[in-house]
């Protein structure tokens, strides 16, 4: 996790400097649903590489969010899944969900 002591004073900041890219959100999105395998992700976030997925995962592992498990077996399996830290982003996401439904279906009304 990173150092609390470097973290911005702003919690905004802090929540956007832990999951504020589009591919951390959309990995995430994926994992609310259940465990993956990185295949399974790569399929699923639309237009990510390899390397960013890579990157992004290891992101989300360092900071607590995401858990990797490695099966020892030929060919090597390894699953993703949220840590119980993880999940509690499911109301920032379910949000964000609600409310891009609303802007696409033009409902700005309700926005």
């Amino acid at each position: 996790m990173k150092d609390k002591n470097v973290l911005p004073s702003c919690p905004v900041e802090v929540t956007l400097q832990l999951i504020g890219n589009k591919w951390k959100v959309l990995i995430l999105r994926d994992l609310f649903e259940g465990t993956k395998r990185f295949s399974t992700l790569k399929k699923s976030v639309e237009g990510i590489s390899q390397k960013v997925l890579t990157e992004n995962l290891r992101d989300l592992e360092k900071n607590k969010i995401v858990v990797r498990k490695v099966y020892s077996e030929v060919p090597p399996k390894v699953e993703y899944s949220l840590t119980k830290l993880g999940k509690t982003l499911k109301p920032i996401i379910d949000s964000m969900y609600i409310w891009g439904e609303k802007y696409k279906n033009n409902n700005l009304e309700e926005l």
